[in-house]
């Protein structure tokens, strides 16, 4: 597919990445940089919407953002404590972070060239933002009275002399600077204004079209209002953006209240990143920087626009002809086949839902009847990030009100999302639910929900994994797996898992799950070493695996070996991959590929060939909540789980896993030297996320869709080196 490469930029480097340092290793924070820049990427994709195209760019930077917040601001913390630890690739912090830096501001130079770029092309399409020089006429009459009226009271402008102290800037809080000369006397000012957030971003002017000013030009346009008597010599913006990670301390006995101060104490961190307009005048970026306590701070300087990410509430401009054609979920046929009963359905059998493709509805469901069904006595579940949307927390308060047992897993931990989990939990401890926080050092991001219920004189367990969070609204945009059994192993090993983050209580003898932090790598070990067994015994071996992250080192190490002995890799890696793919006597047989679309990857599946020559017929199949990454091994709550059940285990191994391998409109190939090279679709095009919209699910009936000549057949059987038949 003809594409032009980022704003048809002449110089090459600046659409591929540097690998860094170590010739096993590529960088983590590069690698990071890599995968937005194929964000980025899809904002120059002429295939896609204009506004879709807009919404890719807002996400890049909004991403960036908070790379900045998080992980940039590691790099300073530990630069600034002058701690030298390496990083696996063999960098010290401040090498990662000069590094770091170049790349993130060749990043974001792209960024305002892609605006540039598609702000031409939406004022074609009759979606126009004005400048300053373009507000004339009628229309700067009408935006003079909403200026007077909506904008003028909530400003307050503050002067910056000795008598004022320099006022605090928010977290992502954006300001003017003006410089002032009093017409009268001729004596000379300077103003402060900040933006408040309450404003929003821009102002849509009525009429026809869909004209937007932003609120700075607004506040430039009007500068005689707010200044009267006043000429203004200069001005310019800036933006900033602070230290966000949360650290736990050791003794911090009461997590709820260390959070509720922490998310406070957060929105004064560190300056990270102090953003300015071009025409910044010497003299006040040395004051910002002296004021905001900046000095180390990482300066740059827009050319066009402040805040790429704010670009997001243009998208809900109302113009579908400017959006990807609506899709609609569908709810699993399974689950209507049994007159919607969630228990029935799963009871008869496994059942596993592919989201955004079919609805998260059926979660609610799941859970909803829960509450309602007078034979269920328990509930619990895991909550890592539920989103403002109440129908998981509703479900789970009607499930109390209605007298069970109802306990949730409220993990206060899970980042830029721990005010809001704050709340969640206090609404769920007002209801009567059991609210437990977990460890202090591990965060609980498994996603599982369990149901026990009174059935012919026992109890049943139902359980429901998520490969994503129980977020109604993430459900939509992202790719993941759920997983209904009734298996009664399960169910016990969920219990278990439960009970170790509730009570400490270790478990043992678990029948099939594996879990974080206590022996999930172990056995990715032992099922890589497996592979290898095959490999030096001659039989087939191969290993698929997808996720978001692959980073951990001794992994990374195991795959290198699995590589040695001939066993066949691929490996499909949204974002950060450390490991270096194709290099000969070290990762020759490993293929590494990011999909970047329309929706956001998000499944962990992984398989494992079991010595087969035909996968189909025995591979080993995991779901995870868990990506390749030390901080899942290590630091946090998750788990594994083999899909046993053969009619979904073929729908997750040849319809989900190898739609990823043979796409090719939206997939990247990583090179050994780190460069991603975008897939060439040839003559046999095939989009993922088209197939999955346009065709009936699998997931819903197994076998009595898979028989449908309407449903093109996908398999792993005849596959070479990492590419799989398409009937």
């Amino acid at each position: 597919m003809d594409r032009p490469t980022l704003a048809e930029m002449d110089d090459d480097d600046a659409v591929t990445e540097p690998a860094g340092g170590g010739a096993r290793y590529f960088n983590r924070e590069l690698s990071w940089l890599s995968f937005n820049r194929r964000v980025l990427d899809e904002a120059c994709n002429p295939a896609h919407p204009l506004l879709e195209r807009l919404r890719f760019l807002s996400i890049s930077a909004s991403n960036l953002d908070e790379f900045f917040m998080v992980r940039v601001a590691g790099l300073r913390g530990q630069q600034v404590e002058e701690v030298d630890e390496l990083s696996a690739d063999g960098l010290t912090p401040a090498q990662q972070l000069a590094l770091t830096a170049a790349e993130a501001d060749r990043l974001m130079d792209s960024q305002q060239q892609v605006w540039s770029t598609l702000r031409g092309l939406l004022a074609s399409s009759g979606i126009t933002v004005l400048d300053t020089r373009d507000i004339k006429g009628a229309d700067a009459k009408w935006l003079e009275v909403h200026f007077r009226n909506q904008i003028f009271p909530i400003l307050t402008p503050q002067a910056l002399d000795p008598a004022h102290p320099f006022p605090f800037i928010p977290n992502k809080g954006m300001s003017m600077v003006f410089d002032l000369q009093r017409q009268s006397d001729g004596k000379v000012f300077r103003e402060l204004v900040m933006l408040p957030t309450a404003l929003g971003r821009f102002v849509r002017l009525p009429g026809e079209g869909a004209r937007y000013v932003a609120i700075e030009t607004l506040i430039r346009r009007f500068t005689n209002l707010m200044f009267p008597g006043y000429v203004v010599n200069g001005s310019a913006a800036f933006r900033v953006l602070r230290d966000s990670d949360l650290e736990i301390e050791e003794e911090a006995e009461d997590l709820v209240r260390y959070f509720a101060k922490a998310i406070k104490q957060r929105r004064r961190g560190r300056v990270i990143r102090l953003e300015l307009e071009p025409q910044m005048p010497a003299e006040i970026e040395a004051l910002l920087k002296t004021e905001l306590g900046g000095t180390e701070a990482i300066i740059t300087e827009s050319a066009v626009f402040l805040g790429l990410g704010d670009l997001a509430a243009l998208v809900d401009e109302d113009r579908p002809d400017l959006k990807f054609t609506p899709f609609t979920a569908r709810f699993p046929e399974r689950i209507r086949e049994f007159g919607g009963d969630c228990f029935a359905a799963i009871k008869s059998k496994d059942i596993v839902i592919h989201h955004p493709y079919e609805t998260f509805d059926v979660v609610l469901a799941f859970l909803r009847q829960a509450a309602a069904d007078p034979d269920v006595v328990a509930v619990k579940q895991t909550l890592y990030r539920a989103g403002k949307q109440p129908g998981v927390i509703n479900a789970l308060i009607a499930a109390a009100e209605a007298g069970k047992s109802v306990t949730a897993v409220v993990e206060l931990k899970a980042r830029f999302d721990e005010e809001q989990n704050l709340l969640w939990a206090s609404a769920l401890e007002r209801a009567g639910v059991q609210v437990v926080y977990g460890f202090i050092d591990w965060k609980t991001h498994a996603k599982v929900s369990m149901v026990v219920r009174r059935e012919g004189g026992g109890y049943r367990t139902y359980c429901h994994f998520g490969t994503g969070n129980y977020h109604p609204i993430t459900a939509r945009i992202y790719t993941d797996l759920s997983f209904f059994t009734a298996d009664q192993d399960i169910g016990r090993d969920a219990a278990q898992m439960f009970n170790y983050v509730t009570g400490y209580v270790e478990p043992s003898d678990m029948a099939v799950l594996s879990m974080s932090p206590r022996d999930l790598r172990a056995r990715l070990v032992e099922l890589i070493d497996a592979e290898i067994g095959f490999a030096r015994a001659g039989k087939p071996a191969a290993l698929w695996a997808k996720m978001n992250s692959l980073v951990d080192p001794a992994i990374i190490d195991k795959l290198y070996e699995a590589s040695g002995a001939g066993v066949q890799i691929d490996l499909i890696v949204r974002g950060i991959c450390c490991l270096r793919p194709g290099v000969p006597g070290m990762s020759e047989t490993i293929r590494v590929k990011s999909v970047v679309g329309r929706f956001l990857e998000h499944s962990r599946i992984w398989a494992f060939g079991n010595g087969r020559a035909l996968p189909n017929d025995g591979a080993k199949l995991f779901i995870s909540s868990a990506d390749w990454m030390p901080r899942n091994f290590d630091r946090r709550v998750e788990y594994m789980l083999p899909i046993l059940n053969k009619t979904v285990h073929d729908q997750v191994l040849d319809q989900v896993m190898v739609a990823n391998l043979i796409d090719n409109e939206q997939s990247w190939e990583l090179q050994s030297d780190g460069r991603y090279v975008r897939t060439d679709p040839g003559d046999r095009p095939f989009n993922l996320h088209r197939y999955f919209m346009t065709n009936p699910s699998l997931s819903g009936r197994g076998a009595a869709l898979a028989k449908s000549v309407a449903v093109p057949k996908l398999s792993l059987r005849g596959r070479r080196r990492g590419r799989a038949s398409q009937g």
